[in-house]
Formats: structure tokens, sequence, C-alpha cells
């Protein structure tokens, strides 16, 4: 939530579905609806082949959804953890930049997994 325009945070396990740990104003849905819809769009995201495939080692690792007041953030995380979890950052359009927001999530998840995006 450091991040600047930063309004909300979600760690979601991607094989459940569900929400492990929220921060910030979710609005009118809470971390668990958030969870659940975000998940179906990160599942659509690596389900798709134009997507998602065609190379060795050249894995989705990022889904943005622009918006006319904001933009989202999934960031898919790898690390030593069982399953898929992927964090969904919702921004503000006015006080976020979607360059420097990408780059401090990164250094953040870094931090979590221990360097191993």
């Amino acid at each position: 939530m450091d991040i600047p325009g930063a309004r909300s945070v979600t760690l979601v396990d991607g094989a459940s579905g569900l929400a492990i740990a929220a921060a910030g104003d979710h609005g009118i849905l809470d971390e668990h609806e958030d969870a659940a819809g975000t998940t179906e769009v990160v599942r659509a995201a690596l389900g798709c082949t134009a997507l998602s495939g065609g190379r060795d080692n050249d894995e989705i690792s990022e889904i943005v959804v622009c918006r006319s007041a904001g933009f989202h953030l999934l960031h898919l995380v790898d690390g030593d953890f069982d399953g898929r979890l992927f964090m969904h950052v919702v921004f503000d359009g006015d006080t976020g930049n979607l360059g420097m927001a990408r780059y401090q999530l990164r250094s953040a998840l870094d931090e979590l997994t221990g360097g191993q995006r």
C-alpha cells in the first residue's frame, strides 16, 4: 500500500480463488469477491494460447487492466509456495503511475519471495 496511487491490494491463491490477505479500500466488492473474480481473469489469460504460449520460459507474469479512472495490476508470484499466487493491486488514475507501480510492485514481491519471482 506504500506505492503511490494504490487503493487496495489482495493476495490471492490462484488455485482456489480465495483471498489470503487484503488491505485498503475495496469499494463495493469485498476481498473475497475480488479474489474470485480476478482468479477467473488470470485463469482465462493463462488458458489462452494466443496470450500464454509459444516459447520456453516465456510465461505470463503480469496482467494490466486499464480503466478510465485507474488501473489494475495482476502480478503472478513464483517462489517457495504451493500453487500459484497472484497479487491484485488497484490504482487510482490521478495519483498512480503505471510504470512506477510495476517497478515498485516487483521490488515488493522480490522481498516477499526472497528474489524468486
